[in-house]
Formats: C-alpha cells, sequence, structure tokens
C-alpha cells in the first residue's frame, strides 16, 4: 500500500447555495476510496474579480486531504465532483457552482498539461492563503521552500485580492 499523502484543495462557489455546494463536494470527497478529507478551514467571502458583470460573490474554503491516490487521480476525483454538482465551463471566470483546485502535493512540483501544482497563483490569492493557513500555518511552497503565511504578508490589500 502507499504511503499517504498531504494534499490541499480550495474549494469555491458563486451560484445559488453556496454554501450547501462547498458542503455537497466535501461529502462527494469523503466517499472517494484513497482520500481522506482531515480538516476543512472556516469559510471566507470575497468579490468576483475578472468575472462576468453580475457575478455573485465567491464562498471559499481550503481542506487539507490525506490520500494514497496520484496527483492526477487527485485531479480526476475532483473533477468529478464538479461535474456532480454542476459546474459549467461555458467561459472563463464564468459563475459556477463548484470550483475545486488542487493546491499542494505533498512536496511535489508538478508541471503537466493540465496539472500544475503547487496552484501557480495560490500565493497571490487572499481566499487562499487565509484558509490554508488556518489549517496549517507552517506548510511551504515546495518551490521555494518559503512558509505561505511570508506570501500572505504581502497582499497588499488581504480582502482585495480575491479572484476566480
Amino acid at each position: 500500500m502507499a504511503k499517504p499523502v498531504i494534499a490541499f484543495i480550495a474549494l469555491g462557489s458563486n451560484v445559488g447555495h453556496r454554501e450547501q455546494h462547498l458542503s455537497q463536494a466535501l461529502d462527494y470527497l469523503r466517499r472517494v476510496e484513497g482520500l481522506r478529507v482531515v480538516r476543512v478551514s472556516s469559510m471566507v467571502e470575497t468579490a468576483p474579480v475578472n468575472c462576468p458583470p453580475g457575478s455573485g460573490p465567491f464562498l471559499n474554503a481550503v481542506a487539507k486531504l490525506e490520500t494514497t491516490l496520484s496527483a492526477r487521480a487527485v485531479l480526476d476525483a475532483l473533477l468529478a465532483v464538479e461535474l456532480k454538482l454542476g459546474r459549467e465551463r461555458s467561459q472563463p471566470n464564468a459563475p459556477r457552482t463548484i470550483d475545486l483546485d488542487l493546491l499542494l502535493y505533498g512536496r511535489e512540483i508538478i508541471d503537466e498539461p493540465g496539472l500544475q501544482v503547487p496552484h501557480p497563483r495560490m500565493h497571490q490569492r487572499f481566499f487562499v492563503l487565509w484558509p490554508l493557513l488556518q489549517i496549517d500555518s507552517r506548510v511551504q511552497d515546495p518551490r521555494t521552500g518559503e512558509p505561505f503565511a511570508d506570501a500572505y504578508d504581502r497582499l497588499p490589500d488581504k480582502r482585495r485580492m480575491a479572484s476566480s
């Protein structure tokens, strides 16, 4: 049996019953064999940025997972949950019932078609860093070894850094 890896995912929703969508996504993930939801941050609401006019605010959270799945298999599970919850990919930054991103997978650095870990923009996003640091204030960027707390401290306006 493979040794479990710690992974972190971001969850977001800006359509309908946002908290319910995040809760349902976590429930689906708890049913995935080889994946265990260890901890979930509190939720943070952020304004939509670079989204179509009329887009509602996002509700965001981060979850810590323990998994024996590969990073690609975790991503596939996330995409399957998005599909179950009605995620439509009609246009970039379109409103969405659920948005699930693989942020970190152990200390691995992955750059493959459709899969970049660490998430390439996570160090710029309040709505990712703040919940991530709630779960683990010591987590580091595998690319640089820098604590994500330092990236958080550099955010010029933590509330306005929200973007989808």
